[in-house]
């Protein structure tokens, strides 16, 4: 999630040439879902899961648990269909589940507006910030894809992430079908990950040192700790798909008892540092209250919450936990939740919702004088009866221009579903500028 570079080599997606697969694709379906609960524009680009695949129709697209997931979203829905290979998987439902799996993806049951109130609420920084950014929600994802997909993030940005992860689905994931004649491909065991010569392979794909971490540690999970050990790290609340809910224990200051051992164990695998364990805990174990802290996240808690000053100068272990039990404090057991609307907020891919340009034309302060000088015309003794008539025709014109002008229409693929307000000022520039 970090927006930082490294100097490992740039990696590199290869294309294979992929055989022909026959799917079997089922019809739309939809869900009553509001952009305020859901808004997957934003959701599926804010740095939570990196194999999504838009369209240039607005489609997105995922291969998950043996089908395709398809997605397109208007106001009122969100609509879905799977495709399914025409040989089923092994891990193919008997029943077509897909939509008990997007309520449990996407983590539809928590009301996400009133969630919204609350932490607007208890802080002005993300009731200012928000209004812009509403829809965000923590996806449940399989734990081992988070796993991997977070020690690729280290020191890197959401677009050479998701390039990285392609090209381990493409490599060493089974391939489901195809969608507009493009192959997806699910994501790799890791059985298939803990190959002897899987590391090299990564390093000539781009990975860099980040091969010997992915190698390494699906080795650990493979054949030592086994995948049932990683998946029993989830929040009992929020379990891995197709897994009762059961209560998950007290929130305390530093978290809930199953978060600080999720987080602690996570920290003996390769490449997994605090930051990473956190990602895991929230965006793969339904641990509600991980906050990662990342250097955005740490200019976010100086820049906004004048956070910082002292023995927290600097980005130690100390720092790092002193911002999350700080936002914990802030915003209660779903801290992480509120944290990645503030990240989304931050990050350049979604700048245009901070700043917005109006353009102020001519033809308004043209049509007011052109009013002006009809009602100037009249005789003195209707004078009254024509400026509440004109006055009335005008505005109503006016008013109209202005809603039009002032709308600012979101660009296709920005996920922006909301109106902003702004003033009628002359444009400036942003001094804002993110590195």
């Amino acid at each position: 999630m970090e927006m930082n570079h490294d100097h490992s080599p740039s990696f590199t997606l290869v294309y294979r040439q992929p055989y022909t697969m026959a799917s079997r694709a089922a019809e739309w379906h939809k869900l009553p879902t509001s952009l305020t609960e859901l808004c997957i524009d934003t959701t599926l680009r804010c740095g939570q899961s990196f194999r999504w695949r838009k369209s240039a129709d607005g489609e997105w697209s995922m291969a998950l648990h043996g089908r395709i997931i398809s997605l397109r979203q208007d106001a009122e829905y969100l609509h879905y269909r799977a495709t399914y290979p025409s040989k089923p998987s092994s891990v193919a439902p008997k029943e077509d589940d897909t939509s008990a799996l997007i309520k449990h993806y996407f983590n539809l049951t928590p009301n996400l507006a009133q969630l919204y109130e609350q932490w607007a609420a208890s802080d002005n920084n993300f009731k200012k910030r928000a209004p812009k950014f509403t829809g965000i929600r923590i996806l449940r994802q399989d734990a081992w894809e988070a796993l991997i997909g977070f020690i690729c993030s280290s020191n890197n940005n959401i677009s050479r992430i998701s390039g990285m992860v392609h090209n381990l689905c493409l490599h060493y994931g089974p391939l489901i079908g195809h969608v507009h004649d493009v192959p997806y491909h699910d994501f790799p065991t890791p059985a298939a990950l803990s190959g002897s010569t899987v590391e090299a392979k990564l390093i000539k794909l781009g990975f860099g040192y980040r091969a010997k971490y992915i190698a390494k540690t699906a080795r650990m999970v493979s054949e030592d700790k086994g995948i049932k050990w990683l998946e029993d790290l989830s929040n009992p609340e929020y379990p891995q798909f197709g897994v009762h809910e059961k209560p998950a224990g007290d929130m305390l200051d530093g978290g809930r008892e199953g978060y600080r051992k999720a987080h602690e164990e996570l920290l003996a695998l390769h490449g997994v540092g605090p930051k990473v364990a956190d990602c895991v805990c929230l965006f793969g174990l339904g641990w509600s209250e991980s906050v990662p802290v990342d250097t955005h996240v740490w200019q976010i808690a100086q820049r906004d919450y004048r956070f910082g000053k002292g023995k927290h100068s600097s980005l130690t272990a100390a720092t790092y936990a002193a911002i999350g039990n700080l936002f914990r404090k802030l915003w209660g057991k779903e801290a992480g939740w509120a944290h990645s609307v503030l990240f989304t907020a931050d990050l350049r891919a979604f700048s245009e919702r901070i700043v917005a340009k109006v353009e102020v034309k001519e033809e308004e302060v043209t049509m007011k004088r052109e009013e002006e000088v009809v009602i100037k015309k009249e005789d003195e003794e209707s004078a009254m009866d024509v400026i509440k008539k004109e006055n009335e025709s005008a505005m109503d014109v006016i008013k109209k221009e202005n809603m039009k002008r002032k709308r600012i229409k979101k660009e296709p693929d920005q996920g922006n579903h909301s109106l902003v307000k702004v003033k009628q000022e002359p444009t400036r520039k942003s001094k804002r500028q993110r590195s």
